[in-house]
């Protein structure tokens, strides 16, 4: 069995992070990206000018975004209707009472799972938290309560494909 991957990354602001993302979803074979709300692209390839982000992001990606199928979506409920349309089950990465351990084997045995990441400081909005199949969260043993969007990207694809 092949496990597609998809990661829903919305309201993201840093084109550091997407470009992270890039680079680690191509590490992890991630099979797509969506970019929803406002979380800045790659720029297209017939673009002559790119903007101070797009710069930033690929630079970053070192590449990734020419590897890894993206899309730009204007809403997050466009993208979940996307990804439903293609059988994933969504996942959000977020600390919650709801929440199960990043490492559950539930989700560990998805053919196809979507991955939604939220923004940098507010995380994933509640209300889109509602609209996941599962909330999956990544202990946190430090003073700190939360890792860099990106570091937890990783994390949990790393649960994933091992």
């Amino acid at each position: 069995m092949e496990k597609r991957i998809i990661i829903i990354a919305h309201n993201i602001r840093s084109a550091h992070n997407i470009g992270a993302l890039f680079r680690t979803s191509d590490g992890f074979g991630v099979s797509e990206i969506l970019l929803s709300g406002y979380s800045p692209a790659p720029a297209n390839k017939e673009n002559l000018y790119k903007s101070k982000a797009q710069k930033m992001l690929e630079k970053t990606a070192i590449g990734a975004h020419e590897y890894v199928p993206w899309k730009q979506v204007p809403t997050f409920g466009e993208a979940l209707t996307y990804v439903r349309e293609k059988g994933c089950c969504v996942v959000a990465l977020e600390q919650d009472e709801r929440s199960i351990s990043y490492v559950d084997e539930r989700l560990k045995n998805l053919e196809c799972i979507a991955i939604v990441l939220g923004n940098e400081i507010d995380g994933v909005d509640p209300s889109f938290l509602d609209q996941c199949d599962y909330i999956a969260e990544i202990p946190m043993l430090g003073k700190k309560h939360s890792l860099n969007v990106s570091v937890a990207h990783g994390i949990f694809l790393s649960s994933l494909v091992s």
